[in-house]
């Protein structure tokens, strides 16, 4: 019988460090009185300074809306208040939070999950100042070619005019068109849109009437056109601006400017190639972007081989390597290389002794530096790795080493989920860095879900019991080992019960799915088998290859095996595209145990929308019923109203100012643009006459700002919307708004609103679902719902394999592939798998001293 759900029981101790006594007392702590933002209730909590203070709860519970929205906010709007306006509109700004007083506050630094605007420039290298050392370094010590001249350290950036590859500008790749991409059907003619490229509508139209103004036959298929007349329509640079008769044919146009006949209107050409290119730099819209990205492709740049600098700069080496080379070697490999010269001492009488000097002092620097980043497991990544492609969890590390390395002192700073994405094993070197800020002088304010990291905290502030209006209430704040006694506590269910383990007896396999000689990023020719109608957990250390083997290689096998394509978003901008195009391709193949997989749901982190008009009801499917049930109002029948006329997407019901956003850009002098509610609906997204139909007392606008939980419970009766509210619950959705847009969602939460919605569907067996760390952002308690809700898909004859961190999860789970035994190149090799009493025996794996048994 196996055991579903069955609640952790952790031999771990609490941290002895977090039983000693941390004062709170006014002259050393911060005092917060009546803090009111978001769902919390007039909170007043003393936190004390030089420590390091956890904030935990349940999801929803309120943590960050202290943390970061209180805390954090008031530190940032202090400071913001002491420079000059022109620096503060440089500055991206928060909120002033809602409370009404702070004492004893200090300057403070926030590393949050968010990625940010995504840049093709910014890299590990950028991110970590790495790469201002590692120029200097090159400028100052470098090996240059007889007769060439000194270059400063700007000529080995490329993102300065002096570095950069004048054939790329220093993106390292270069966007191509090709006449293939073009056009797609060469057998239409110009007039049968064969430039598919070319813009639709009149725009399109436009430029096949200049065409025949410059004596081009657009109604000749375009194979049969001559090559030089294609190449010239495609990829000229010249812009003829002629006159333009819409109506007339080659023949009527020549006769008509041989009259001197007045033209409709003068038009300018531009080729495919320049419009599809100008179109993807400059335009705004997301839409148009995804539009031309199809007629472009990608390729390493002939000029600088993807290493993004001048010639002149890369003719320059040191330790035999150019700048470019020893940017793509993984820290630990480039830390190697730096180490002689970090070591070498210079003497009086040795040739060079000046560059020996300078060679040692900047690689000395570089390496203390490489050194707290491979601290913290991420010695696997190379500096020109961009942002774009790291994880948020990978991101705000890469904050964290910079800010040790800086060695501030009294200051505040404020971590979200530092463990998110870290195996335990890394996690152990994460503590040790935040002691080592806390050693120095600052305080350390965590927003944090794993029990390691709480265990290790001086002082807890548990915020519940429950999310959303149930939360937003201190329920305990002290010492670690206080928690032990508050039994409203979710939190401290997890970090005391100490008798005994697992109870978990693992379910057997049906059958298996046999994938061999598999290669992918770190995977080189690897055979392994995922066991069907079980679940199973994918562990490994950071960067070991755990989401190259599951969420790339086994989709992208299966799918192709379904005779489906693995479903790639279109890009809409530069990182998206280098994104793409980084990704190497699946090799392998599945050699058993298809024929018991009929379908294949990918559950990622992926947002559900990349704008506000996208949110939970309308990305479930529920807001469909809810626009039905307000049509069928005996009000809306008299106006004769329809169900589009409750979509805040449709021009008819919205509000016309804001068009249904809620929100309107307001553009100021000297400082950032700021969103406000929209002056005429508020806020609400619809127009009066709309917000004049009720149901049951509510008009739509009330509707969308019901929480989830709320709404369960007034839409008791409608069995649809029910459904789909439920499946949110079972997930520990229950605190979010049915109008929250998609773009204020964790990637967490965007993924478990996927898992509701497939929940939401008849359940037929024989499905794959794959999940990537599904426990992103959740508390042990979350934890445990959903791990009800994926047994219940097992249950139902359903296969489940997913990537995880959490080891209440990998527990619980019917059988483990631990991944590694490291990152990088020392990963990709499979080092234990069974169940997870099995692994837990295993001395090869470093998951398995984490398993709890």
């Amino acid at each position: 019988m196996t055991t579903k759900n069955k609640k952790v029981k952790s031999t771990a101790k609490v941290d002895d460090k977090a039983i000693k006594n941390i004062a709170c007392d006014p002259a050393h702590s911060i005092q917060v009185r009546g803090a009111r933002v978001h769902n919390l209730k007039n909170v007043d909590v003393d936190l004390p300074r030089n420590a390091l203070v956890v904030f935990t709860g349940i999801s929803g519970s309120g943590k960050s809306s202290l943390a970061f929205g209180t805390l954090f906010a008031e530190s940032q709007h202090r400071y913001l208040d002491s420079v000059s306006p022109y620096a503060r509109r440089l500055i991206d700004q928060v909120d002033q939070p809602d409370v009404d007083s702070i004492e004893g506050l200090p300057p403070a630094v926030a590393l949050q999950q968010q990625r940010g605007t995504p840049s093709v420039r910014s890299s590990v290298g950028s991110v970590t100042t790495i790469s201002n050392g590692l120029r200097m370094l090159y400028s100052r010590a470098g090996e240059y070619p007889a007769g060439q001249g000194i270059l400063y350290a700007d000529a080995f950036s490329p993102n300065t005019p002096d570095g950069a590859c004048p054939t790329c500008s220093g993106i390292g790749r270069v966007f191509e068109v090709t006449e293939e991409l073009l056009v797609p059907d060469n057998t239409k003619t110009i007039r049968e849109r064969a430039i598919a490229a070319w813009p639709p509508a009149w725009q399109g139209q436009n430029l096949s009437r200049i065409l025949t103004t410059l004596g081009y036959d657009i109604d000749k298929p375009w194979n049969t056109l001559p090559q030089k007349t294609r190449d010239w329509i495609l990829f000229t640079d010249d812009t003829p601006e002629v006159p333009v008769y819409p109506e007339y044919n080659i023949e009527q146009v020549r006769e008509a400017i041989k009259k001197g006949e007045k033209p409709n209107y003068k038009g300018t050409f531009t080729s495919a190639k320049n419009f599809v290119l100008h179109s993807f730099a400059s335009t705004q819209s997301p839409r148009t972007k995804k539009r031309v990205s199809q007629f472009m492709q990608i390729s390493e740049c002939p000029e600088c081989h993807g290493k993004k600098l001048k010639k002149e700069s890369l003719s320059v080496k040191f330790a035999g390597l150019d700048i470019g080379e020893l940017s793509q070697l993984t820290l630990t490999e480039m830390a190697l290389k730096l180490q002689d010269a970090a070591k070498t001492k210079p003497t009086d009488n040795m040739p060079n002794r000046e560059k020996a000097i300078v060679a040692q002092r900047i690689a000395s620097d570089i390496l203390s530096r490489v050194e707290a980043l491979t601290t913290l497991g991420l010695g696997y990544l190379s500096l020109e790795r961009t942002t774009p492609t790291l994880s948020p969890g990978e991101l705000q590390r890469l904050r964290l080493a910079t800010q040790i390395r800086s060695k501030l002192f009294g200051v505040v700073y404020v971590l979200d989920e530092p463990s998110a994405g870290l195996h335990p094993a890394d996690t152990q070197a994460l503590l040790g860095a935040l002691d080592e800020l806390t050693a120095s002088g600052n305080s350390l304010f965590i927003v944090e879900h794993d029990v390691s990291v709480i265990r290790h905290a001086d002082w807890i502030v548990d915020v519940g019991p429950k999310a959303g209006t149930h939360g937003g209430e201190v329920i305990y704040s002290g010492p670690v080992a206080g928690l032990r006694d508050v039994a409203q506590s979710r939190t401290g269910q997890y970090l005391f019960e100490t008798d005994g383990a697992v109870e978990h007896t693992p379910r057997k396999a049906k059958a298996s799915l046999q994938l061999v000689n598999i290669e992918r990023n770190n995977l080189q020719r690897l055979d392994v088998a995922f066991p069907l109608g079980v679940m199973t957990t994918v562990t490994g250390v950071s960067g070991s290859g755990k989401s190259s083997l599951v969420s790339q290689a086994l989709v992208d096998l299966i799918y192709s095996e379904l005779g489906q394509k693995t479903v790639i978003e279109a890009p809409t901008g530069e990182a998206d595209l280098l994104e793409q195009e980084l990704e190497t391709q699946t090799s392998g193949k599945i050699a058993d145990g298809m024929e018991h997989v009929s379908r294949l749901v990918t559950v990622d982190q992926k947002a559900i929308g990349r704008t506000p008009r996208s949110n939970l009801a309308t990305y479930t499917g529920l807001f469909d019923h809810v626009r039905k049930l307000f049509a069928a109002t005996p009000e809306a029948k008299a106006r004769r109203y329809d169900a589009g006329r409750f979509s805040f997407n449709v021009k008819k019901g919205r509000c016309p100012n804001c068009e249904g956003v809620g929100f309107v850009s307001v553009e100021l002098l000297f400082l950032p643009s700021v969103y406000s509610p929209c002056q005429v609906c508020h806020g609400q997204r619809y127009n009066d006459e709309t917000l004049e139909i009720t149901y049951r007392g509510k008009n739509i606008a009330d509707i969308l700002d019901l929480t989830v939980e709320s709404a369960y419970e007034f839409f008791v009766d409608e069995a649809p919307i029910l459904r789909a509210l439920d499946a949110l619950l079972k997930v520990g959705l229950g605190y979010l708004r049915l109008g929250q847009p998609a773009t204020e969602l964790s990637g967490g939460e965007a993924q478990r609103i996927k898992l509701a919605t497939e929940l939401q569907r008849t359940q037929r067996g024989d499905t794959l679902y794959i999940l990537d760390e599904p426990t992103t952002g959740l508390h042990p308690s979350d934890v445990s719902l959903l791990m009800t809700q994926l047994n219940g898909l097992v249950d139902a004859g359903n296969t489940v394999v997913m990537v995880e961190h959490d080891m209440q999860v990998a527990s619980n789970s019917d059988w483990i592939i631990d991944i590694g035994p490291g990152a990088g190149d020392k990963g990709g090799l499979i080092v234990a798998e069974g169940t997870p009493a099995e692994v837990a025996k295993s001395k090869a794996s470093r998951t398995a001293p984490f398993l709890l048994f």
